[in-house]
């Protein structure tokens, strides 16, 4: 029997993305996320009052075609670690992604993992000034919030997110990232949390 798997999707191979989240207060939220050519590459919808964030990803709204998978058995853990899967290759863990608990209450930081557990890198809020003016001066919040993640200290995304009460949307840049060290699933699946994890937190 064979044991080769296709490769990822070719959705998976822009050098950016935006990612758009409609809230539904009483149904949860719906995301959308667009290539640079502004059309739908995937979806996903996000229960509400989930005790364990169990987030599938598709490639439209008919949500017959399963790519992504990010979950966590951690209930209301602010350190909690989620684990990223690619359906379309067997299931294969491609990853994980740790938010950085007490940390992150005052600067945001994610951690980078490979699916053996081992820290390759890191997701960081642009700085602890501009991190404490969005949460604590007024209207603050308004400003957007950068993130820079980095494989073993080098540049391979920039994330930006901007605030809205009905519709949140983070922008995902891969284009310093030349020698292709960031997985762009492990890059997907870290926007979404942004979004989904991110926006309750703060």
């Amino acid at each position: 029997m064979s044991t080769d798997l296709p490769p990822p999707l070719t959705q998976f191979h822009h050098s950016s993305y935006l990612i758009r989240q409609k809230i539904f207060k009483l149904f949860g939220a719906a995301f959308h996320i667009f290539d640079p050519s502004g059309n739908v590459v995937f979806y996903s919808k996000q229960k509400a009052f989930k005790l364990k964030e169990d987030i599938r990803i598709y490639t439209g709204e008919d949500m017959n075609t399963e790519v992504l998978t990010i979950k966590t058995d951690q209930i209301f853990d602010m350190g909690a670690t989620y684990q990223v899967y690619d359906p379309q290759q067997g299931g294969v863990h491609i990853g994980n992604l740790r938010r950085k608990g007490l940390k992150s209450v005052v600067r945001d930081e994610w951690v980078f993992l490979n699916s053996a557990g081992q820290e390759m890198g890191l997701i960081q809020e642009d700085s602890a000034a501009m991190a404490l003016i969005r949460r604590f001066v007024p209207m603050g919040h308004l400003v957007p919030q950068e993130y820079n993640g980095n494989i073993g200290g080098a540049s391979v995304c920039h994330f930006k997110r901007n605030f809205n009460p009905f519709v949140s949307k983070v922008t995902l840049d891969y284009s310093m990232d030349q020698q292709g060290l960031l997985d762009r699933r492990l890059g997907i699946a870290a926007a979404v949390l942004l979004v989904a994890i991110e926006g309750k937190q703060n």
